[in-house]
């Protein structure tokens, strides 16, 4: 049988060699798709790529003293499987949630030709973007998308009291329209998840929006009184509650505040406001993982669940708290990877690999269509491996012919991939392609192979020489 393009690149004959720790000097101290920007100093790691391919889904994560279940970040061991049997982790991942929040001017209960994008404007809606403080453990002065860690209360039993239409208590969280989910993005054997009361497709929601009002103080809510969407996900999102249902600045500000000290007060705003979560606008987009070498401070690695939201309306205010967030600012995907391009800002891989993929819908109407419907068809679960060449490196993501058969997902080997090597050799004759490569200022995100669950390829992007590719669309 020949040797699989992996084993060669694998091989000591090519030069390649295995470390547990990242070989300096190679796209700086950062671990973003390219350089960090000019104003940042900090050393910020970046958060993970794809697991194996289809079926490769975490199975467990035995944590006696999770966060979860006892309001603290776990510190056990964590099983899941792979093609090659269940495997230990003696650094857990923790659970996350973030959430690819979109606004713009056309409602997705509005057709596109009702109202079309300004003049010049080819894209009709913007991302919320986060700059993270240079003082966090984890992607310091990183632009991200809102997100957290999930907490104890987003698992909590008074949830159900407030949630309408079964969301509480269905096996799909009131979230599907009947239609088969396969496989569930949720798929994990927790033993302290699958204990809750709630379903975790509600928690994990639960969890993206109250991180997104402690992060960027937007609310996420819905009147108590509005029946749920009778199709579920794929119906339109409704209107948030509008700013005369909301409490004076300063009193919102307080309860911010509050939120951040104790996630279970959260659930006490909803109910001072009469407002419920609006987990039915939420469509699962991606989950990603973080690797080994990608751990933040004390080795932080996080399993997170990226969710698409698109609200039909401009986009509300945000601000930031000076304390996990010191910058909030509005951006359609192009613009943001400009100034990606541009070394203004540093986007970790995983958003960076997102706001491409982004790029191909200008209409949010188009993007919520997509977005709700493709949801239905379930998720990839990636970690990406890092390949470091002599004249640059690249970001391996599953489905690469280059991508390790055997990744190391438990933190015992720690492996980062090295070859003597070029970009260009690596490149040349390549036939399945899914990788980000970085190569001096130059980082560019290279697939040709076909998404899993009808998902679709980022546009493929040249940040050096500006000259866009790709298979679905263009900028």
């Amino acid at each position: 049988m020949p040797e699989s393009p992996y084993n060669q690149i694998a091989g000591r004959e090519e030069g390649v060699a295995v470390h547990g720790r990242q070989r300096g000097g190679v796209g700086g101290s950062g671990s973003g798709p390219g350089p960090k920007p000019k104003r940042s100093s900090s050393d910020g790691r970046s958060p993970g790529r794809p697991l194996h391919g289809e079926g490769r889904r975490r199975a467990a994560s035995e944590r006696p003293k999770s966060r979860v279940a006892s309001g603290r970040p776990g510190q056990a061991s964590s099983n899941f499987r792979t093609s090659r049997g269940t495997m230990r982790s003696s650094r857990p991942w923790r659970e996350a949630a973030t959430v690819l929040l979109a606004a713009g001017g056309c409602s997705p209960r509005q057709p596109p030709s009702s109202c079309p994008p300004p003049p010049g404007a080819p894209f009709d809606y913007e991302l919320l973007l986060l700059r993270r403080s240079p003082r966090s453990a984890f992607l310091p002065s990183a632009h991200v998308f809102p997100g957290g860690t999930v907490d104890a209360a987003d698992f909590s039993a008074d949830w159900r009291a407030l949630l309408p239409g079964g969301a509480a208590s269905s096996s799909q969280g009131g979230l599907s329209s009947g239609r088969p989910r396969a496989p569930p993005l949720f798929a994990a054997d927790r033993p302290e998840l699958s204990s809750s009361p709630l379903p975790q497709e509600v928690a994990f929601r639960l969890c993206a929006i109250r991180e997104t009002f402690e992060e960027a103080g937007v609310l996420l809510l819905v009147d108590a009184a509005a029946e749920p969407p009778p199709g579920g996900a794929a119906e339109p999102p409704g209107p948030l509650l509008p700013p005369e249902r909301l409490p004076p600045a300063s009193e919102l500000a307080e309860w911010r505040r509050r939120v951040q000290r104790q996630p279970a007060s959260f659930l006490q705003l909803c109910r001072q406001l009469r407002g419920v979560p609006n987990i039915w606008a939420l469509h699962e987009w991606s989950k990603w993982l973080t690797p080994v070498g990608r751990a933040g401070r004390g080795g932080r690695r996080y399993d997170t669940v990226f969710y698409l939201c698109c609200l039909g309306q401009g986009p509300p205010s945000a601000s930031h708290d000076d304390r996990e967030v010191t910058e909030c600012q509005w951006s359609t995907p192009p613009k943001a990877v400009e100034l990606f391009k541009s070394q203004d800002i540093w986007i970790a891989p995983p958003q960076f690999y997102e706001l491409c993929r982004l790029c191909n819908f200008p209409s949010l109407h188009e993007l919520h269509r997509f977005g709700s419907e493709r949801a239905l068809e379930g998720c990839e679960h990636w970690m990406s491996v890092m390949l470091i060449a002599s004249d640059g490196h690249m970001q391996l993501l599953p489905g690469d012919e280059l991508y390790p058969e055997d990744p190391d997902f438990t933190g015992e080997r720690k492996p980062v991939l090295t070859t003597e090597k070029k970009i260009e050799d690596l490149m040349k004759g390549a036939s399945r392609l899914h990788r980000i490569v970085t190569q001096d200022l130059n980082v560019a995100v290279h697939v040709n192979i076909q998404p899993k669950y009808k998902h679709i390829r980022p546009v493929m992007m040249d940040s050096k020489v500006r000259n866009n590719k790709d298979h679905n669309s263009r900028l």
